[in-house]
This record gives C-alpha cells, structure tokens and sequence, in this order.
C-alpha cells in the first residue's frame, strides 16, 4: 500500500495522467501511503525482534534501514519545501524540475528498499 500509492504519485509527478489534478491525487493516494507505513512499521519491527542478531550485521539490513531514511527525507523535503498543495484542484501549471527529481529519486529508492528486503533472504 505504501510504495504502491507512492509509484502512482511519482509517476503522476513525473507527469503521466495529465488530466488527474496532482492536488486531487495526492488527497486520495497519501492517505494511503500513510496507512501502508502504519501496518508495515510493527511488522517490520517484528520480523526484526524475530531475527535481530543476524539482521544487526547485515550491511543490507543497514542499506535498507538507511535508505527508508533517504525516503523519509525525500517526502519531508518535497511536502516542506518543494510543493504546496493549493486550495484548489487546479493544477494546469507545469510541475516545477524539483518534483520531478523527487518522485525520480523517491521510485529509485523505493525500488532499492525492495530489492534490500529480498536479499535479506540469502
């Protein structure tokens, strides 16, 4: 739920589906984001106490822990500084550069996230 409301966001950003207002989007797709990170964050922590020595020394266990950092950081900078969601859902203007470099690097890492989680397996 979290990464996939993400990608269709970031790819709205990116700016496929012209016709969705990004402002209307990003009222229904976030809030699903957000329940996906409230169901993913005690799993995680659980299949993390299940395993926590092994996973303490894993570098991949790190990169993936860092890079959900990276994320994090990516959606505070894009909701503090590079798009304010306006009263309306008139969105005709072109998207500045700066989001379509965040919703690249948020796919980027979101992907990354993924693959690290996988290879916690081997």
């Amino acid at each position: 739920m979290l990464v996939g409301a993400a990608f269709l966001f970031d790819l709205r950003l990116l700016g496929h589906s012209k016709t969705l207002p990004v402002t209307d989007l990003a009222k229904h797709l976030l809030p699903w984001s957000q329940r996906g990170l409230i169901l993913i964050v005690p799993s995680g922590l659980l299949l993390f106490i299940t395993n926590a020595q092994a996973l303490g020394t894993d570098f991949t266990f790190w990169l993936k822990i860092v890079l959900i950092g990276v994320a994090a950081m990516n959606v505070w900078v894009f909701h503090r500084f590079i798009y304010k969601f306006p009263n309306t859902s008139n969105d005709s203007l072109e998207l500045p550069a700066s989001s379509k470099i965040s919703a690249l690097i948020s796919i980027l890492v979101w992907i990354a996230v993924i693959a690290c989680g996988r290879l916690l397996a081997y």
